[in-house]
């Protein structure tokens, strides 16, 4: 609690949460203490008070911070850590940063000394160099005293764009903030002038529970049933909710748009940008339309595993030649865009990564109702597109199972915990319930093991729990 504002924030909090039936607690995200838990706690439990120890002790037993730990990730303002705030486009990372400027401002932050920059601004786009930004903000910080912030967005478009952020860390006495749209933002070898100096903030499409949310506030839906007939209103409410969610996915701006065609036009805008800026203007692709075909190809493979050969045999068939050697290369130039996520098969007997076979998903299933068309009609592919997606924002580590013959949808893996997940649309058939439960009972370690579909019944047995869909992606956690 660094200000009198931080302070008044977190006696707010206190208030509100103190009204709540509910259990929670407060971490301090720099000590992980924990500074307050709920009175509900303390109803249950007596005793119990877990004030001033370390949440990773008292509620993990473990003797250090939890791997992925959220309160590590936190945007912090006032360090001299770089916060890297990275995604697909048009995901949020700009309304983010807007949102911190805001903040700053609250905290009476003189606005000359809050320097935001979007490179793909008119005013900006023409800086592409090192220098040209160098020089840029020795102009703008002339005469500035005391604390800069600096918030970059887009700076991926900036050549040697690490040099530069690194020396500004050095020269002044900054709190910086950059978002970036490419995969392999940190990943060059540039990226080292920063090592060790940044933490990165991944952000995604909407969850469906967030969308629940953005329907409580915009359209009234009442998330907190007080009676079984406004639960079962509820239930009603959700699926059809989730209905929409399967086909136009969770892009932020998606619902403010109300019509069909004009959600199909948003995201086939998004689309379109994202392949000529991220992909095409960056890596000289000339061949758009077969770019456009192997991206349609993915569309129609969510779920199954391919190769760039897959690929090649495929067009051979259309009698199109193309290399294994351009497949791979665009098939990384979509992942660089953050437009798809590779996943790779691991033999769970060998426990080896299997080099070839593949699978991918889409980093919001909305694109492929324009790519490819007909989500609804292809249910089972968006749902295990959703459930990976849902892993992601849950900071699991996923790889596709292999156990003797059979193929385990999921092996999440967070810290020192692992989960196996087998996805399909339904289990009302005999034959599909056998198939998706056989590789789970092949699987002889006391890990979790689930099976989520749409169904309501509950369709667990032999320690293979069922979850419903919608009740799996409005949990926290498993």
């Amino acid at each position: 609690l660094n200000s009198n504002s931080d302070k008044d924030r977190y006696s707010i909090t206190q208030q509100v949460f103190a009204k709540l039936n509910s259990t929670y607690y407060i971490i301090d995200n720099k000590t992980f203490n924990i500074v307050e838990n709920s009175k509900n706690i303390q109803r249950v439990i007596p005793f119990m008070n877990d004030k001033g120890k370390r949440c990773y002790e008292r509620l993990a037993g473990r003797q250090e911070p939890c791997m992925n730990c959220p309160a590590e990730r936190l945007i912090t303002m006032n360090t001299d850590i770089i916060k890297v705030i990275t995604g697909i486009r048009r995901s949020g990372k700009s309304t983010i940063l807007k949102f911190i400027i805001e903040e700053l401002k609250k905290e009476g932050i003189d606005e000359s000394n809050i320097i935001y920059i979007n490179f793909e601004s008119m005013k900006y786009n023409e800086i592409e160099e090192k220098q040209q930004l160098d020089e840029l903000i020795i102009k703008k910080t002339k005469d500035l005293e005391g604390k800069i912030y600096f918030l970059f967005d887009e700076i991926q478009n900036i050549n040697s764009w690490e040099k530069c952020v690194n020396s500004y860390l050095v020269d002044f006495d900054s709190d910086i903030y950059i978002t970036g749209s490419n995969a392999k933002l940190l990943s060059g070898e540039l990226a080292t002038h920063i090592a060790g100096r940044y933490v990165e903030i991944k952000i995604y499409p909407f969850s469906f529970k967030e969308v629940l949310k953005i329907k409580e506030k915009r359209n009234n839906l009442n998330l907190n049933p007080k009676d079984k007939k406004e639960e079962l209103l509820l239930k009603l409410e959700e699926e059809e909710i989730f209905k929409e969610y399967i086909e136009y996915g969770g892009m932020p701006a998606i619902f403010k748009i109300n019509g069909k065609e004009e959600r199909k036009e948003y995201l086939n805008n998004i689309l379109n940008t994202i392949i000529i800026k991220d992909i095409m203007k960056r890596n000289n692709v000339r061949n758009v339309d077969l770019l456009e075909r192997i991206l349609k190809y993915i569309c129609e493979n969510i779920g199954n595993p391919f190769s760039a050969k897959s690929v090649c045999d495929h067009f051979k068939h259309e009698n199109r030649k193309v290399y294994p050697e351009s497949v791979s290369n665009y098939l990384n130039y979509f992942k660089d865009a953050n437009l798809i996520h590779e996943v790779k098969r691991e033999d769970l007997k060998g426990k080896k990564i299997l080099s070839i076979y593949e699978k991918y998903y889409l980093v919001d299933h909305g694109f492929r109702e324009v790519i490819f068309g007909n989500n609804l009609k292809s249910k089972s592919k968006i749902l295990e597109n959703i459930v990976y997606m849902e892993l992601l924002r849950r900071d699991y580590n996923v790889r596709i199972g292999k156990l003797n013959g059979y193929e385990i949808d999921f092996v999440a893996t967070k810290g020192s915990d692992k989960i196996y997940i087998q996805v399909t649309c339904t289990l009302l058939n005999d034959k599909t319930e056998i198939r998706e439960f056989r590789p789970l009972l092949k699987i002889k370690n006391n890990y979790p093991k689930y099976i989520i579909s749409t169904d309501k019944t509950d369709f667990s047995k032999e320690g293979i729990i069922h979850k419903n869909i919608i009740d799996f992606l409005k949990e926290d956690d498993f």
